[in-house]
């Protein structure tokens, strides 16, 4: 792509960010340039921003229905996965997921759980619950 096509279509999901991409300059060589983003990427970043939370909502429910933790919620909430919150924790994915047990996840340690809560940026506090989403009138 040469430099002067560089697409420039700002969208919300950006929140005035712009981000860096290569382009060919006038020389022929390739030069960084900032983008505001483009229509291709904007829809798969809604895309994936819509599947978290539907992710979300559904952890939130099973969290409600004590079959899962707080930490799957914030999780999906923190628009994360399992396999970037695991290697952001330096854990296993599957070390990860049993700490989705509620049962598990009421026996973690003051200071696994503020190496979660620092890696979601919340406090330990939210870690531990579920906000209060009715009273918000939001979904996750």
């Amino acid at each position: 792509m040469k430099l002067t096509d560089v697409p420039q279509q700002a969208d919300a999901l950006y929140e005035g960010e712009t981000k860096l991409v290569y382009a060919v300059n006038e020389s022929g060589k390739l030069q960084g340039a900032a983008t505001s983003g483009w229509e291709a990427e904007i829809i798969a970043l809604k895309d994936a921003v819509d599947e978290l939370s539907q992710q979300a909502q559904q952890a939130y429910e099973r969290v409600l229905a004590g079959v899962s933790s707080p930490l799957e919620y914030h999780m999906y909430a923190n628009r994360m996965d399992l396999p970037m919150l695991a290697h952001a924790m330096g854990r296993f994915q599957w070390q990860v997921k049993r700490h989705f047990n509620p049962q598990r996840f009421a026996k973690l340690s003051e200071k696994t759980r503020q190496a979660y809560a620092s890696v979601l940026g919340i406090s330990v506090a939210q870690l531990n619950h579920l906000p209060d989403l009715c009273s918000q009138g939001t979904t996750p």
